[in-house]
């Protein structure tokens, strides 16, 4: 949603935030090119904490590239949830405290003011993500794939003969497709959702779960000693490294259920290929890749022609520059 008729300058830089459950990720873009970016913890505080963040970003952004409000043109900014892009509006967005209510929060206006009046063009944050991979990462040799991103929840994002598929604005929420009717309860308090067993949220609240009953487990120790607010994609691969019963059993059951949504989706829209990142896709790399490949092989309606699996490009920057590219970067 434009705030601002104010024309760019020369050196001017148009930044890209992405706001995820755990961590705020910018990207400073300068004549298509990543100057600076910065990363600092998601605030669990609420809305009105969560545009401090983001602001105090911007500018952190801008003094890594050497540069200051003077010279940002433009931000973009990814969130997820259900959002509206006229009216710079986020909800139903359950792992962000403040944007949890299907009531509408308007967050875009609210960084624009905080900006003086700089234009905030809102996406969902794995869209973005795949928009940014599509145009400068792993996606430009396809037009029809689909991002699935990996990390506190899961967000899926759609390419169709080369364009992003939005939907009314809520398109691409792989997270909430059923892999286990009547199955865990999912983040969103409905049940048997691909969230409720790959989302590393309710990987965690599932472990704590076990532990509870009896269950040892590594996680909550190496999290303490890394002095993570929550069980992070580098403790899961720790704690599997150091063959942590629990860690390992639940990743096996995330891959499984990315095995069936991801087979599902394939039957569904005969993709090209399919592009995994996020936190914890990005931390597992080829060997997710391989394993969810197997998995989702029987159930592919034509499991001669699968899709390209690959990881995405751009790593932790894809939806900090995917939002930078919405907003002319």
């Amino acid at each position: 949603m434009a705030h601002s008729t104010r024309l760019p300058s020369v050196d001017s830089i148009t930044v890209g935030i992405d706001v995820g459950g755990t961590n705020i990720q910018t990207a400073a873009v300068r004549d298509e090119r990543v100057v600076s970016s910065f990363r600092v913890a998601t605030p669990m505080t609420g809305a009105r904490d969560l545009r401090r963040a983001i602001v105090g970003a911007v500018d952190e952004t801008l003094a890594a590239a050497g540069a200051d409000r003077g010279s940002l043109d433009a931000v973009g900014l990814a969130m997820p949830g259900a959002v509206d892009r006229e009216a710079g509006t986020v909800s139903s967005s359950p792992n962000l405290p403040g944007f949890e209510s299907p009531r509408p929060v308007a967050i875009g206006p609210a960084i624009s003011e905080s900006l003086h009046g700089v234009s905030v063009t809102l996406e969902n944050d794995v869209s973005a993500a795949v928009l940014g991979e599509l145009r400068r990462g792993a996606g430009r040799p396809y037009r029809n794939f689909l991002g699935v991103w990996i990390g506190t929840g899961i967000g899926g994002g759609l390419v169709v003969e080369g364009e992003l598929h939005r939907g009314r604005g809520a398109a691409g929420e792989l997270g909430h497709t059923i892999v286990e009717p009547a199955g865990r309860m999912c983040s969103c308090g409905r049940r048997g959702h691909l969230e409720a067993y790959a989302g590393r949220g309710m990987m965690e609240a599932r472990a704590r779960e076990l532990v509870r009953k009896g269950r040892r487990t590594t996680l909550f120790k190496l999290q303490e000693k890394r002095g993570k607010p929550r069980v992070t994609s580098g403790v899961w691969l720790e704690a599997m490294a150091k063959g942590d019963r629990i860690a390992n059993m639940l990743i096996d059951e995330a891959i499984w259920a990315l095995g069936i949504a991801l087979a599902s989706a394939q039957n569904l829209l005969d993709l090209e290929a399919i592009v995994i990142g996020g936190g914890l896709g990005d931390r597992l790399g080829a060997r997710i890749l391989e394993r969810i490949a197997e998995d989702m092989r029987p159930q592919l309606f034509v499991p001669d022609r699968p899709p390209v699996l690959l990881g995405s490009e751009l790593k932790d920057l894809s939806g900090a520059v995917g939002a930078a590219v919405l907003a002319g970067g």
